[in-house]
């Protein structure tokens, strides 16, 4: 058996075209999948008259969720395709988190936009990101085109 790819999830429809592409490569390669969802606190989307512990458990809490989600409606879309796959929730910087995911991984895929211009414009281009930093070949899945 060969290595395991690592594909980055985050709820987006070119994630999900990301997660069958690596599934299909998967089988191909007779390897396991690790589905990476990553997840980081916001402490300011919680307002109104709350302790600031409690504000950030509640942004922490809510956050997480969002990631778990993400990756549990990835999964379930997917469905059994004969190939083993694992789900990670992550805490961090998507960049980061894929990047030291792909230490020890034979592929790494991601899709070309996650959330959209804004979020990319802000955080920056995960898929530039670990295609310039990832320790192992990157496969860039990019966006359907529609119209």
């Amino acid at each position: 058996m060969a290595g395991r790819i690592v594909v980055g999830v985050d709820g987006s429809p070119v994630s999900a075209a990301a997660l069958l592409w690596a599934v299909d490569e998967a089988v191909r390669r007779d390897c396991d999948v690790a589905a990476v969802s990553v997840w980081h606190r916001d402490d300011g989307l919680v307002a109104g008259p709350l302790p600031a512990d409690v504000a950030a458990q509640l942004a922490e809490d809510h956050q997480r969720s969002l990631g778990q989600t993400a990756l549990d409606e990835a999964l379930y879309d997917i469905g059994n395709v004969g190939a083993r796959i694992r789900p990670v929730l992550a805490e961090g910087d998507p960049r980061g988190v894929l990047v030291d995911a792909s230490a020890d991984a034979e592929l790494l895929v991601v899709g070309n936009r996650g959330h959209g211009a804004v979020a990319e414009a802000l955080l920056g281009s995960v898929s530039a990101h670990c295609l310039h930093h990832a320790a192992c070949p990157v496969v860039v899945v990019k966006e359907a085109k529609t119209g």
